[in-house]
């Protein structure tokens, strides 16, 4: 089977290869983060076990960096919930039943998330003093947990194989947290693109874990300007109207 390209952005291009997936990072991508991913995946198969695609190997070609990961046949919850509109409540509650059972795990060996978070903050541009301060004493008053966060949760991230069992991939922004943090990105991810869906996904989690509604929200400031980090340009207008919040939670 000839290799297949999958997706392509400018720090990336995945392939697949037989039941490998290649993930090939362009000339020049810092070494030591090709080789954090790996470790995290591996150190996530150690807690999680068989839902997450196995790491097989770094490797480095003609300047580029692979990491060799197990391939996993089938459709994102995402291209699912597209196809078949009807189901939509069904995947999103299994989506949120996932995201669940994974942070019933404690992750020690991870990095904090609320250390991520405030590394994040503190080097974040284009915002005055006063609402970075604000921002960091919120998530310093946050309980500090040592939960299994994914840090990327969304349905593109879930891959439903032909049996109709769930794998989770991309868990290079995994740290150890407060299980809200994460809910909380993921709320955000969803609303940048479909509001609705954002509210039904919320609802759904504080019903089911028994979490108030406003604890998760009072994330949401601080998670935004973590992603404001990422400096995605489409999402920056949106992320920054929820700063705002700060000054009113």
């Amino acid at each position: 089977m000839a290799k297949e390209q999958l997706s392509k952005n400018a720090s990336r291009t995945i392939y697949r290869d037989g039941d490998k997936v290649l993930k090939e990072f362009a000339e020049g991508f810092p070494k030591d983060e090709v080789f954090h991913e790996a470790f995290v995946n591996a150190r996530i198969e150690e807690i999680y076990g068989s839902s997450v695609p196995k790491v097989y190997s770094v490797g480095c070609n003609k300047g580029k960096w692979t990491i060799t990961k197990e391939y996993v046949e089938g459709d994102t919850l995402e291209e699912l919930m597209k196809k078949n509109p009807s189901k939509k409540n069904e995947y999103l509650k299994r989506f949120v039943e996932l995201q669940i059972r994974v942070q019933a795990y404690k992750a020690p060996v991870l990095e904090q998330l609320k250390s991520k978070m405030q590394r994040q903050i503190n080097e974040l541009n284009g915002i005055d003093e006063g609402t970075r301060y604000e921002l960091l004493t919120r998530l310093e008053s946050m309980p500090k947990h040592e939960k299994l966060c994914h840090g990327d949760f969304r349905p593109s991230n879930i891959i439903v194989d032909k049996e109709g069992d769930l794998h989770i991939i991309d868990w290079v922004h995994a740290t150890k947290g407060n299980a809200s943090a994460d809910v909380a990105r993921t709320y955000l991810i969803l609303a940048l693109s479909d509001k609705a869906t954002a509210d039904k996904y919320l609802d759904l989690f504080c019903e089911k874990t028994g979490t108030k509604k406003e604890y998760v929200q009072g994330w949401l400031p601080v998670v935004a300007a973590a992603q404001l980090t990422k400096k995605r340009p489409e999402e920056e207008k949106e992320l920054r109207t929820w700063l705002q919040i700060v000054d009113h939670m």
